[in-house]
This record gives C-alpha cells, sequence and structure tokens, in this order.
C-alpha cells in the first residue's frame, strides 16, 4: 500500500497531544522489539527513528498518515516508549505513567493498539500484563509477532502456540520487517480499525 507520512510531534505531556482528528494506532512493546522498524516498514520510508540501543523512544511520537491524492490525513500512528528496559534511569520511566496513562485510557481517536512481540524469546511478564491491562479497558488491540523471519516453521508454530497460551485469546499476526512478511496483512487491520472507528467512534470520549 502507498502512502504518504508526515511527522507531527513528540509529546511526553498530554497537553502536547496533536488536536483529535483522524483515527489513531498505537505501537506498543517492549524495548527493542522492532516498534520503529515495523512502522518504517508500514510507511515505506524511515520516518521512525531506529537504534540498537534499547529505549531510545522516550516521547509519543505522532505520525501523519495519508493517501496519494487525499489532501487530508486518514490515520494517526502513535510510536509510544518500549517498556521493561531495566538499564532506563528510573527517573525517565517514572514519568510515562503522566501521559501514556492518560493517552491510552482517555485518547478518544485511539482506534487499535498493535501490540508488539517478539517471536524469539518466551512470552515476557510486561506482555502479559499490558494485554490484561487493555483488555480490562476494553481498548481493541492486535498482536504482532515480530522478527519471524529468524525461526524455521515449525520454530515460528511453537512460538505462536506459546504466545497465545500466555497472553489469551486475540487476534495476532506474523511480521518481519527485515522481509517484509506480514505487511499487507497488518495494513489490512489498520485500515479495516480505522474504517470501523469512523463509523462508531466510542461513545463520550474526548481527547
Amino acid at each position: 500500500m502507498k502512502v504518504l507520512s508526515q511527522f507531527l510531534t513528540a509529546a511526553s505531556d498530554p497537553r502536547h497531544f496533536p488536536p483529535p482528528g483522524p483515527p489513531e494506532i498505537a505501537f506498543l512493546g517492549r524495548s527493542n522489539v522492532g516498534k520503529s522498524s515495523l512502522i518504517n516498514s508500514l510507511l515505506g520510508s524511515k520516518v521512525a527513528k531506529t537504534s540498537s540501543t534499547p529505549g531510545r523512544t522516550r516521547t509519543i511520537n505522532f505520525f501523519a498518515i495519508r493517501w496519494p491524492g487525499r489532501p487530508r490525513p486518514e490515520l494517526i500512528f502513535a510510536d509510544l516508549p518500549g517498556y521493561g528496559y531495566a538499564k532506563l534511569s528510573k527517573a525517565i520511566t517514572a514519568e510515562w505513567p503522566r501521559f501514556i496513562d492518560p493517552y491510552l485510557l482517555e485518547r478518544g481517536t485511539l482506534a487499535l493498539c498493535m501490540v508488539l512481540v517478539d517471536t524469539n524469546i518466551p512470552p515476557q511478564a510486561p506482555d502479559i500484563q499490558l494485554c490484561e491491562w487493555l483488555r480490562a479497558h476494553q481498548r481493541p488491540f492486535l498482536l504482532v509477532a515480530t522478527k519471524s523471519d529468524r525461526l524455521s516453521s515449525n520454530q515460528l508454530q511453537h512460538s505462536i502456540e506459546k504466545l497465545r497460551e500466555a497472553l489469551g485469546p486475540a487476534p495476532l499476526a506474523t511480521f518481519s520487517a527485515r522481509t517484509g512478511l506480514g505487511r499487507e496483512a497488518l495494513w489490512k487491520e489498520i485500515v479495516r480499525a480505522g474504517q470501523s472507528f469512523q463509523l462508531a467512534p466510542p461513545g463520550g470520549a474526548s481527547a
């Protein structure tokens, strides 16, 4: 899918979130799980900064997405800071609930959360907690099993079974930023979520 993207803003305070507009797709996951690589693969350009050092993203980075030939954005991508990296300063991570929790809890334009999990490691406690939290707050989410090209078919199947068992019932898609495996399938889910949201946005929600 051909799309055009533009960086909007980086926010570490709810007051700096963009004004509510198109449906938003949030990307969540542990540090170094491949959020920025996935976003860049979806958009076909390196708009999200990648790094081999975990924990580089420390703000919610917003990107406007529009289809060629259309003047206004159709979607907003929100790249959230990664979690679970022990070496991040406690002073930094202590600030995260001030803007991450309000975004996930109160953002009225949030249409779908993409929860990225690494297929190469066992399910992690923070991933389980995040899925439980999203269910409890009735936020729709899609599990995205990243780095799937590094495993054989049998290994991948075993990994997915373990993820499903640990993370509970949720739609799950496999993805590889290196090969592009699963890219079109993810776009279908994103477009479907955006269209469904526009038809029936959450009642009473606000930014």
